[in-house]
């Protein structure tokens, strides 16, 4: 039996049931109603809930004591068993599209395309390769809205390739819809392409098990939560931000209830999973998010010493230094970047010889804005910066799960998902021991 498992990054299954009882996500409602919904716990830590720790847990089966992946990309550095190579070394054939903070650790993956922010190697056609390097662009850039011409030339490539008939009416009106002020629609657009690609190759290569991972949802929430119709607290956002009656929300949970349906109506005979990883909920104040337009103009206006820079998701980068002590030196630059006030600009966790580091300002930076590093003052930042959103979700560590195969209802570790999965597939969960590590403070 062919097992696929669609990886809704951080959906809140209360408010899908909220849509549901409106009448509308009849895919998402349907497999509601037949297979029941179970939860999923993990960390308790706030500042542990993050999807690049989650998801390692649900591939890996271990939780963030145990596999130590604090951040976004440290998956390379390690050589813990995923649910992928568990099952391939077992004669399941397997393939996965963007599967978060996940390492290319299979021989012979039927097909295999990183996350945007994970550099690990693409698996399959020539065409997925291709098609990788403008995803990862578009979405690293997103907060700019723009890609380079040859990535543009590329993406269309690849939307010519695997775009299926029934999406071309979708495509055009998200990507006008961006055009015409509603931005989210551009991660729609990058959800909705990525789903095709999963099907197409699903369907081409038969794997035993595949996974597909969407992002769009969690984007959009942490976004636009407070424009739900579900939502009844107190905030509202801003018309210039969202217009009045428009719920983005309720836009991408349709846009998944139609993938949902999509692919269970392509592989009727399949075993089809759904997980979240952990939900979110609204959050309980304003705050903005800026995201640097470009990280080295800022290092070196600001006197920070580095050997190179590496963007993550949203307002988070890696600084890399040459050494240790250079790092240590970094780390005393960006921490001293302060406003006038005292409020610090940037968190930073120094890791030895690089610095994971994210812009935390909370509020408005108008083209005034000042800041200072060790008493100097500094402006011109607003033109260093991008905004991005106001914060509208929270994490929480509840995540949800079903499973066409077996009844929900039941509360369970995370940690337990690969070995639902692999028991599914007939086979058995059966990592080789990993070389554990410490987590983070």
């Amino acid at each position: 039996m062919t097992v696929l498992l669609l990886e809704l990054n951080e959906i809140n299954f209360d408010q899908v049931r909220g849509y549901v009882a409106q009448g509308k996500l009849p895919a998402l409602g349907r497999l509601i109603a037949d297979h029941g919904l179970s939860e999923t716990t993990s960390e308790t830590k706030y500042e542990e809930l993050e999807p690049w720790i989650q998801w390692v847990t649900a591939h890996t089966g271990l939780t963030l004591a145990e596999h130590g992946v604090f951040r976004l990309g440290d998956i390379l550095a390690t050589d813990i068993d995923q649910i992928w190579e568990v099952l391939e070394r077992q004669g399941v054939s397997v393939g996965a599209i963007s599967p978060m903070n996940a390492k290319n650790r299979c021989r012979n993956a039927a097909f295999f395309v990183p996350d945007p922010w994970t550099r690990t190697r693409v698996s399959g056609s020539p065409m997925l390769e291709r098609l990788y390097q403008p995803i990862a662009q578009a979405v690293n850039d997103n907060a700019e809205g723009k890609i380079t011409a040859a990535s543009a030339v590329n993406l269309v490539a690849g939307m010519a390739r695997y775009a299926r008939p029934g999406s071309y009416a979708g495509f055009v009106r998200d990507t006008l819809a961006a055009v015409r002020g509603r931005p989210w629609r551009k991660a729609m657009v990058l959800d909705r392409l990525l789903a095709d690609v999963f099907i197409r190759e699903t369907r081409a290569k038969k794997p035993g098990f595949a996974s597909l991972f969407l992002n769009a949802g969690a984007h959009i929430q942490h976004h636009y939560l407070f424009s739900s119709t579900t939502y009844g607290g107190p905030f509202t956002n801003p018309t210039w931000y969202v217009p009045e009656g428009v719920d983005p929300v309720l836009e991408v949970y349709e846009l998944y209830d139609a993938i949902v349906g999509d692919v269970v109506a392509a592989f009727p005979q399949a075993r089809v999973m759904l997980a979240t990883g952990l939900h979110q909920d609204p959050h309980g104040a304003v705050t903005w998010y800026w995201r640097l337009r470009d990280h080295a103009q800022l290092l070196k206006q600001a006197g920070v010493p580095f050997a190179r820079v590496e963007p993550r998701m949203s307002q988070d980068f890696v600084v890399f230094c040459h050494d240790a002590a250079e790092a240590a030196r970094a780390e005393a630059r960006l921490t001293a970047m302060v406003s006038d006030d005292g409020e610090a600009l940037f968190s930073v966790d120094n890791r030895g010889d690089s610095l994971f580091v994210s812009l935390v300002w909370p509020h408005d930076i108008p083209s005034d804005f000042v800041y200072q590093v060790d008493g100097t003052r500094h402006g011109g930042l607003r033109d260093m910066v991008a905004f991005v959103a106001l914060k509208n979700g929270k994490h929480n560590a509840i995540g949800y799960f079903l499973d066409s195969g077996a009844p929900g209802g039941e509360r369970f570790a995370l940690a337990d998902v690969p070995r639902r999965i692999a028991e599914a597939c007939g086979k058995r969960w059966a990592p080789e021991p990993p070389v554990l590590h410490a987590a983070a403070e």
